[in-house]
């Protein structure tokens, strides 16, 4: 037996299990009211814990909220990588990769607000924020592979993806309005996508 196949002992079981309840704490309410009017103490209540245990977890509602979307927002890329690589003409693979990002990330407006604001500007030493930075990461060297299919992109293709990536964000920041559509905003980041990429 190896040691990664080893089980967990209960005290890592444990802490396994706390986390995933205050997750799915974190989820079901910043889901429902939005992380604005959520306190850590209902958090806690709901994950039944005190917050002093939350609070080893993460130390911030920022950082809970990073927490639970990096998953949704790691899934959404996942399936945004799988679309493009049906997708003949560079440009359309690209949006195949942005669509699902912005229909995350507007699945409840403020909450997208807010963990753009948290990735930006959090506690870097955070590792919630690593790990949103990380996804980030990974989102540009999804963009740059796909650029590459084209060869006029090849050579420039991790600088477009990170301009890509920044007008995404940006218009993600900027659209952060219920009442646009997210069809608004992904048509909004295909423009500028495409003035980007005619050369």
């Amino acid at each position: 037996m190896t040691l990664d196949s080893q089980p967990l002992g209960r005290r890592e079981r444990n802490k396994q299990e706390k986390l995933d309840r205050i997750i799915a704490a974190a989820s079901e309410l910043f889901a429902e009211h939005g992380v604005e009017d959520v306190t850590t103490q209902q958090i806690a209540d709901q994950a039944d814990i005190g917050t002093g245990t939350l609070f080893l977890y993460a130390k911030t509602k920022g950082e809970l909220l990073l927490m639970v979307q990096n998953t949704h927002y790691a899934e959404a890329l996942e399936r945004g990588r799988a679309a493009a690589g049906d997708v003949a003409d560079v440009r359309d693979a690209v949006m195949a990769i942005v669509q699902p990002i912005v229909e995350c990330n507007r699945t409840q407006i403020a909450n997208g607000r807010t963990y753009l604001r948290e990735m930006a500007f959090g506690d870097a030493e955070e590792p919630h924020h690593g790990e949103a930075l990380a996804i980030s990461a990974r989102t540009e060297e999804a963009l740059a592979e796909v650029l590459r299919r084209e060869t006029s992109f090849a050579d420039d293709a991790a600088t477009l993806a990170h301009i890509v990536s920044s007008i995404s964000f940006l218009s993600m920041a900027a659209h952060a309005d219920a009442s646009i559509s997210d069809e608004t905003v992904v048509t909004d980041i295909r423009n500028q996508v495409n003035a980007l990429l005619s050369r």
